[in-house]
């Protein structure tokens, strides 16, 4: 039995703990395609590693637990596990989405999902009132990000969960820039819950990975099969680097946000710097909300520049924080997203939602602060000349 209550604890002897056979603190690497038979009809409880396999499973049992959900699921990489749970829905649905999403996201629904009929429309979801107003008889989805990618805005998960069963339909949450250790909206009534584990989770920048967590069997049984169906899975070993990967969750998020909330005060106090996306700020929007729903603001900054600024300049000055895709891992990245990781969003809504060609996120690492500080300081001095 389990002797443990918090989640700092459960990030390292959660799911499937160790190997009984041996001893093993750590669960096994089972790199293998199948499994031999005791007898027609009679296994071992694994067939096929499409289907299961003892690491994956480990895996999904812990993001169970760490979501509070009832069964969880791994999936070769974020969009994969967005792709499975959009699967649930059929043509003439319709789904709900946050103004600003990520860009992956919109593109699955507009490019590939649109051609089998499943629409969707983009909502300001922080205004519940009028998003009420939205929901007509084809709408069978919420499909949200808080904070979101990339402005950080913050939605009510809570509210929303609440519209969602009063009108019989899924509320889904993409908890990928809070983590279970900072947010958790299946106990805020969530349906259900997607990451890219890809980010924080895995943490190192070293493996690409899916998560999706259930409140519900009836929901289980349903991405079981898509999962088993469709064949997106993530295999063994990136199962075990990716659960070694959450084992330090809970230090290293300490550290990321302990280093972003210093970063954010430095930007938001910095002349050179226009405005500052951060739900850790008391002067952003939704940070009263944030701090009823997460721990706090998270590890994600947003930024834009004043107008005298050379936002290439900068990007190109900067001599510790990489420009790349991707976010979460230790090492600060910083990245442009009207043409990096928004590039898919046709320019019309970007403006519209306020994704400018001027806007900056800063995924914060691990390092020295001071280092950090002195980065981004040098790199908006060299932009304004």
């Amino acid at each position: 039995m389990k002797n443990y209550k918090e989640i700092e604890s459960a990030v390292i002897h959660g799911g499937i703990y160790g190997d009984k056979p041996t001893g093993s603190v750590n669960v096994p690497i089972f790199q293998t395609s199948t499994y031999e038979q005791i007898a027609l009809g009679q296994n071992t409880g694994w067939e096929y590693s499409r289907t299961g396999n003892p690491t994956r499973a480990a895996l999904e049992a812990l993001i169970a637990e760490l979501e509070k959900g009832v069964a969880g699921f791994a999936f070769g990489s974020g969009m994969a596990a967005i792709t499975a749970v959009l699967s649930l829905f059929k043509s003439g649905d319709k789904i709900i989405i946050s103004s600003n999403v990520y860009g992956g996201t919109f593109r699955v629904l507009d490019k590939v999902f649109n051609n089998f009929g499943l629409k969707y429309s983009i909502e300001d979801t922080t205004n519940i009132s009028e998003l009420e107003k939205k929901i007509t008889s084809d709408v069978k989805a919420i499909l949200i990000e808080s904070p979101a990618n990339p402005l950080l805005t913050i939605t009510d998960i809570s509210a929303i969960s609440k519209i969602a069963k009063k009108h019989g339909i899924l509320s889904i949450v993409d908890n990928t820039f809070m983590t279970p250790y900072l947010q958790r909206p299946i106990e805020l009534g969530a349906d259900i819950v997607i990451h890219s584990a890809t980010k924080y989770l895995g943490g190192h920048s070293d493996l690409v990975a899916g998560l999706v967590v259930v409140n519900s069997k009836e929901l289980a049984d349903k991405i079981a099969f898509i999962q088993n169906a469709t064949g997106g899975v993530l295999g063994p070993f990136d199962s075990f680097l990716l659960i070694r990967g959450i084992k330090t969750l809970s230090v290293r998020m300490d550290r990321h946000v302990s280093n972003a909330e210093k970063l954010a005060e430095y930007l938001n106090n910095n002349k050179s710097v226009k405005n500052v996306y951060y739900p850790g700020l008391k002067n952003v929007q939704g940070y009263d909300i944030n701090k009823k729903q997460a721990k706090n603001g998270g590890a994600m900054i947003s930024f834009e520049l004043n107008e005298n600024c050379d936002i290439k300049k900068f990007f190109s000055s900067l001599k510790l924080i990489a420009l790349a895709e991707s976010l979460g891992g230790v090492e600060s990245l910083v990245c442009h997203p009207a043409t990096m990781t928004h590039a898919s969003i046709p320019y019309e809504i970007r403006q519209k939602i306020g994704i400018t060609d001027g806007l900056i996120r800063l995924s914060v690492g691990i390092e020295n602060i001071s280092d950090l500080q002195n980065d981004l300081e040098q790199a908006i001095k060299e932009s304004e000349k």
